[in-house]
């Protein structure tokens, strides 16, 4: 075989290695120290002979180090197990000792730099930062040593090698000023020799007029330590500035004579610019970041926290948290803050500060031995969408309540007795359900013009048929109230209005209002004053072209007015129980209505640049197996397509407005932003936890994700998150039929809510389609599910072979994987992934997405 021209060949050890080993030792004010390569190291020098007595503890922190690849400083070598039954320990020639490994550039490591102190002492950080920049001289001197084979005996390579890890050496007679640089110096400060003059005056002129104060300072400061340290900018001729870092120690002149200061001198350019990197990384972060010391004292803040909170960060600096903040003293801030410095652990959080910020923020408090850092943003936006959710869920559950509770009964009276318990309080403060007799009149009253009935004829069609108010106190003068109120109404009461209308009448100042429509030597009036209703509306409940009753809702002394958004609910509760109402009528329209008021909740699809979404949904054969079955498609607003497939357990109206629920908060949380599946429904599932919805449900949440790359491929990654739902399906390109299993399936959503759910992901070729379906396809009372799962790829793999549209393929599946009587409701939904790099085929149909997602970046 051809040898390898990069690779090092012999190593070798010589005068060089121990000169570094010298500078070492006097760098770090040790007694001594070596050099020493593995014994196994090709071209190694043999190990010295007794009676070198420190050579076994070399030999073995050579040996440790080298395995470790990693610095070892013992402090106090007589304290240490492993050390202090070596003779030198043991003697007590030796207190302490630190070794570096010298690591070859490819990775090997092949011995170490070690140094020796008579007595324990503390290792620094810096110290061992020393001991590494002469490990990389030395293991830069070994590289150099394969290259040449009287690289040993050569001063000159042992100059190079120190050149090329970047270090200059100097003395320096601090009272006289005389000073000697190598050559390695002159070329980090960018001069000649022959232009130096030995001086540190000279020396001086060269440093930036920024730092030059400091440098002095920091050699007097030498002397008085005996340790120097500096970091300092130099001019460089062409009018660029270099940054360079020093460390050295004063060493006693002869009797009577001035110390020396003697050191080593190093480019941290590269280091410094790091820094400047994070420091402007810090300043453009779209998160606020803050600096807290040990004493909770402001260090830092960026420009993104100056800009949440409002104030100048001069303003800031320097004052204590709960100073600069005073809000967040004996807050949820405060405990969290507190609790992260004592346990030494992160702190995430969500908290609202109050006035004049007004802000709600998401909080990352992260300890360290110098303080606290805090990562924060202001996610007021977010709150208020999640409120809104949490209202829309509120709506949703009532709602869902309203349609349970009015389809439960065939029984009107019942129906608006329990209708007048779910509006109140959620609505108002008290109601009233009145109900139009099915032959009056006044069920054909709305729209009907000119020839609208009179009061008197509207008033035969109609009986407040149940009320309740919240305060059960109060609930015998409602009862009055609509014992008589309809026989002492004038002919311009409200409720006549509303008959004619299809839409709420609002009433303002509803005690004064409401007592000038009412006969005034009646006895409701004096009921009206004791209900002191403040305002009211009254809805008019329509089913399928009449009005079947109306639902006066009002509020009390202690409530606002019904707000818009209240009234926009109270309006769908009056519609929902309207339709059921009517239906009621009919046992064999309950069926039709539950199927109907299902669909509703089912959106369409989107339908996005080059991928096909088809969804399918039919129900039982019985109206009782209506249920929670249901498929959802969204994009997220990064562009990423969204699919859900879901069966709340149940098979009734009760399991469908549950499913409202749950599918209402999956696309909520789902749609807000670009939380991946696992996110989306763990987060679905403490919602269920948190507002008590006491269902369970199965559910699959898939992700179609593309990046750049992949569009280049011509391939997309499915990413999904499986709550205890049959595996979906993936027909590839060549008709292959593929079950997603993953991970073994997560529990249903609202069975243990805090458990940690899985996410699975692959990669699929462009023309692929993926199939999500709900239970009721593949399980049923004579057929197990792993039965129907084998017939459900097997009938996948037959439509693969027709070539068909995703429309006929959906079809054709119902078609063949149903009965003619179907136990239960199936819900399906498919994506066929359509190659990017041509137009989007016409049986796709027209593209479809919101107007905010992104499209597609073309494909080449």
């Amino acid at each position: 075989m051809r040898e390898d021209p990069t690779r090092p060949g012999p190593l070798a050890a010589g005068e060089g290695l121990e000169r570094l080993a010298e500078l070492a030792a006097r760098l770090l004010g040790a007694t001594s120290g070596r050099v020493r390569l593995l014994d196994d190291a090709p071209g190694a020098a043999p190990t010295p002979p007794a009676p070198d007595a420190e050579e076994a503890l070399v030999q073995w922190l050579c040996a440790r180090t080298a395995a470790s690849g990693a610095p070892m400083a013992v402090a106090d070598a007589r304290a240490d197990e492993r050390l202090r039954d070596l003779p030198p320990v043991a003697s007590g020639a030796v207190g302490s000792c630190a070794a570096a490994p010298l690591t070859l550039e490819d990775g090997r490591a092949v011995g170490a730099v070690c140094v020796l102190g008579a007595q324990p002492r503390p290792w620094d950080e810096d110290d061992v930062a020393v001991l590494r920049q002469v490990a990389a001289a030395a293991a830069a001197e070994l590289q150099l040593a394969a290259l040449s084979s009287d690289y040993r005996t050569s001063k000159a390579l042992l100059e190079v090698s120190v050149q090329a890890a970047g270090i200059g050496t100097f003395d320096l007679d601090v009272d006289s000023g005389h000073l000697v640089w190598d050559e390695q110096m002159h070329a980090l400060f960018g001069v000649r020799r022959e232009d130096f003059g030995e001086d540190v005056d000279a020396a001086m002129t060269r440093i930036h007029p920024e730092d030059q104060a400091r440098v002095r300072a920091d050699v007097a400061a030498a002397v008085e330590t005996g340790v120097f340290t500096s970091a300092f900018r130099v001019l460089l001729p062409g009018g660029a500035t270099r940054w360079l870092e020093g460390r050295g120690r004063t060493l006693p002149g002869a009797a009577g004579a001035s110390p020396w200061l003697v050191g080593a001198v190093h480019d941290v350019t590269a280091q410094r610019q790091v820094t400047e990197r994070v420091a402007a990384a810090l300043e453009s972060m779209a998160v606020g970041y803050a600096v807290l010391d040990t004493r909770w004292r402001l260090v830092y803040a960026n420009a993104e926290a100056e800009r949440i909170v409002g104030t100048p960060r001069e303003r800031l600096l320097g004052r204590t948290l709960w100073e600069a903040f005073p809000g967040t003293v004996g807050t949820a801030f405060e405990q969290h803050y507190r609790r992260a410095v004592a346990s030494g652990q992160p702190e995430v959080f969500d908290a609202h500060y109050p006035e004049p910020l007004d802000v709600w923020f998401e909080v990352r408090a992260v300890p360290d031995e110098d303080g606290l850092a805090l990562y924060f943003m202001d996610i007021s936006a977010r709150k208020r969408a999640q409120h809104a959710a949490e209202r829309a869920a509120a709506r949703a559950q009532l709602l869902a309540a309203v349609t349970e509770e009015l389809t439960r009964s065939l029984e009107a009276e019942r129906a608006v007795d329990r209708l007048a318990q779910l509006v109140v309080p959620a609505l108002g403060d008290w109601c009233v359900i009145t109900l139009v007799d099915d032959d009056a009149p006044a069920g054909r009253a709305a729209g009907a013009g000119p020839a609208a009935p009179a009061p008197a004829e509207l008033r035969r069609g109609l009986r407040d048929a149940g009320w309740w108010h919240r305060d059960e106190a109060a609930r015998p003068l409602v009862r009055e109230y609509a014992e008589h109120r309809l026989d002492e109404l004038t002919d311009t009461a409200f409720l006549w209005q509303a008959l004619r209308r299809t839409h709420p009448v609002v009433v303002n100042d509803a005690t004064r209002a409401v007592t000038g429509v009412l006969d005034p030597g009646g006895r409701v009036r004096g009921v009206l004053a004791q209900l002191a209703p403040t305002a009211g509306a009254v809805l008019p409940l329509r089913g399928r072209g009449r009005t079947v009753g109306l639902m006066t809702v009002f509020t009390g002394p202690d409530r606002p007015p019904l707000t818009t958004e209240e009234l926009a609910t109270a309006t769908e509760v009056a519609a929902r129980a309207g339709l059921a109402l009517d239906s009621s009528r009919l046992y064999r329209q309950q069926r039709d209505l539950a199927e109907a008021l299902q669909r509703s909740l089912l959106s369409e699809p989107p339908e996005p640049d080059h991928g096909q979404v088809v969804v399918r949904y039919s129900p039982a054969a019985e109206a009782a197996q209506v249920g929670g079955d249901w498929y959802d498609a969204f994009m997220q607003p990064s562009g990423a397509t969204v699919l859900v497939i879901g069966d709340v357990i149940g098979h009734d109206t009760q399991a469908a407005a549950a499913m409202s629920q749950v599918r209402t908060m999956v696309r909520t949380i789902g749609g807000l932003g670009d939380d991946s599946p696992v996110q989306v429904l763990a987060k679905a599932d403490r919602a269920v936890a948190n507002l008590q919805i006491s269902t369970t449900a199965t559910a699959i949440v898939a992700r179609l994700e593309q990046t750049p790359e992949e569009i280049a491929r011509g391939t997309t990654r499915l990413r999904w998150s499986n709550a205890g739902h049959p595996p979906a399906m993936v027909i590839t390109p060549r008709g292959e039929v593929v079950a997603l299993e993953g991970r073994d399936a997560d529990l249903m959503l609202g069975v243990l809510p805090e458990i940690e759910r899985s996410e699975s992901e692959t990669v699929l070729e462009r023309g692929s389609t993926v199939v999500l379906y709900t239970d009721g396809l593949v399980e049923r009372r004579d057929q197990p599910l792993q039965e129907g799962l084998a017939r459900l790829r097997a009938t996948l793999t037959e439509l693969a072979a027709e070539d068909t549209g995703l429309d006929a393929l959906v079809d054709g599946l119902l078609q063949r994987m149903l009965p003619p009587r179907p136990e239960d409701d199936v819900a399906v939904v498919a994506v066929r992934l359509h190659p990017q790099d041509r137009p989007r085929p016409a049986e796709a149909g027209p593209r479809r997405v919101p107007p905010h997602v992104p499209g597609e970046p073309p494909a080449p």
